[in-house]
């Protein structure tokens, strides 16, 4: 089939190469959103997707919105006859979405319907799922909420960051999209509608979901850290000032703390939560680089009576 590939991030980049490496199909484009500001001197950086499109002799759109004129009009000169898409990153009008013969097709890092959204991976650890995965399904304008035509699942385990799972994810998505690809053009995949049980919604997570509450039980402290690492990254607050929290660790043992108290040993720290005591292992002061909690710690000279959190 001839395709064009909507795409943006590096977690995108594995499913662009899976389709480029496939044998089966051209991408005759790729569709990614206009080059943004990016490090100290804020110029104006392409994407990882439309990096590697120019490496790869692919001619690549960046309209500022998927409804421009002269988009759609370049859309319809191609002639696609479908569209894959992973983490584009617009909403996709309806007159875009009739173009191709086959429709858009998303690759989702969940297993719909549960966690529809922009953040589905975050979601999964800081609820505390055990198996989540990707699928693939036909893009409607509804919300995620289009009929599904495969899926891979893939186990979180103990210690996943969103950054680690999101990675194993994109490349099991990846060998998913090009199988559903082949699967449309021979006609031997068909999509089914998603069940109307089981819907979970995953909105984007904001500075302020990722402030770590004391008060919440040790397990849920961990996912929110694992959670929202690396973007937007946890954080709670120390003498004021605003404090990353990188890695932690449950520890079952100490019970023997308050919520936000920390302890400080020779080369730990531990501060308690609403049941256990958990053990921060990497932090970031504000205007610093990380480093392990416990230099961290002999730095600040923890006083009597100061606590984490306000």
């Amino acid at each position: 089939m001839k395709l064009v590939f909507a795409g943006t991030p590096e977690v995108a980049v594995p499913a662009l190469d899976a389709l480029l490496d496939s044998g089966r199909h051209e991408v005759a484009a790729v569709v990614t959103r206009p080059d943004a500001p990016a490090g100290r001197g804020r110029r104006l950086v392409a994407s990882p997707v439309a990096e590697r499109a120019e490496e790869a002799g692919i001619e690549v759109l960046k309209p500022a919105k998927p409804r421009d004129p002269e988009f759609l009009e370049r859309l319809r000169e191609i002639a696609p006859d479908c569209c894959p898409v992973v983490a584009y990153g617009a909403l996709l009008p309806r007159v875009a979405l009739d173009v191709p013969a086959h429709g858009w097709v998303n690759l989702h890092f969940s297993l719909l319907p549960a966690w529809r959204g922009a953040a589905p991976v975050q979601h999964a650890i800081m609820a505390g799922d055990e198996i989540t995965g990707a699928s693939t399904f036909l893009i409607e304008e509804g919300l995620d909420s289009g009929p599904v035509y495969g899926t891979v699942t893939e186990t979180i385990r103990p210690t996943d960051t969103s950054g680690d799972l999101l990675t194993r994810l994109a490349f099991a998505g990846a060998g998913l999209l090009a199988a559903t690809m082949d699967g449309i053009e021979d006609g031997s995949l068909k999509a089914v509608p998603q069940p109307a049980e089981g819907i979970t919604v995953a909105p984007k997570i904001t500075v302020e979901d990722a402030q770590v509450e004391w008060s919440a039980p040790a397990l849920r402290v961990d996912r929110v850290v694992r959670g929202c690492t690396p973007a937007p990254g946890a954080w709670t607050t120390f003498r004021g000032e605003r404090l990353k929290l990188i890695q932690v660790r449950p520890v079952p043992e100490r019970t023997d703390l308050a919520p936000g108290t920390p302890a400080v040993g020779k080369n730990d720290v531990h501060v308690g939560t609403g049941s256990y005591a958990v053990e921060l292992l990497w932090v970031q002061a504000q205007g610093k680089k990380p480093m392990k909690a416990a230099d961290w710690a002999r730095g600040v000279r923890i006083g009597e009576g100061e606590t984490l959190g306000g």
